[in-house]
């Protein structure tokens, strides 16, 4: 067994190679984020423009008092999609400022799915879970520090 080295040396450079393998994006919970957000965000931009090109492709309940024009709801949509998978891709690069925008763009589409529950309620409701998992995730993940 000659492999097995002792010593200050030895220790050392195992530490090494394991913190320089966990740098960047390469924690667990921040590829989860980022690929809950990208698939999150192109399904929130795919809603915004089916209710854009067509108004009849959503039927809203009667009486909803959160009751907002369905076009600009798919406004909001697509430019919240836009914007939360381009922060899930960032969040790939390892940028630290990803997890901030990436907890903050999460909470707002959490409360646009849940004003969105009349038009599709299935869906709004699984969205909002996809988003508290996202948010979990990025809450969870070590900071660089601590990788």
């Amino acid at each position: 067994m000659a492999s097995h080295v002792s010593g200050a040396s030895g220790a050392h450079s195992g530490a090494t190679t394991r913190s320089t393998a966990r740098t960047g994006a390469s924690s667990g919970w921040i590829v989860f984020a980022g690929v809950l957000m990208i698939f999150g965000g192109l399904m929130t931009l795919f809603a915004g423009i089916a209710a854009i090109a067509d108004d009849d492709v959503f039927i809203a309940t009667r009486n909803y008092t959160f009751e907002f024009d369905l076009t600009g709801w798919g406004w909001v949509h697509l430019v919240m999609g836009v914007v939360i998978t381009l922060a899930g891709l960032a969040l790939f690069q390892g940028a630290t400022w990803a997890r901030v925008v990436g907890v903050a763009l999460a909470g707002l589409a959490m409360l646009a799915n849940f004003l969105w529950i009349p038009y599709a309620p299935f869906w709004a409701i699984v969205l909002i879970a996809l988003y508290g998992f996202v948010i979990w995730a990025l809450c969870t993940a070590p900071s660089p520090r601590e990788r």
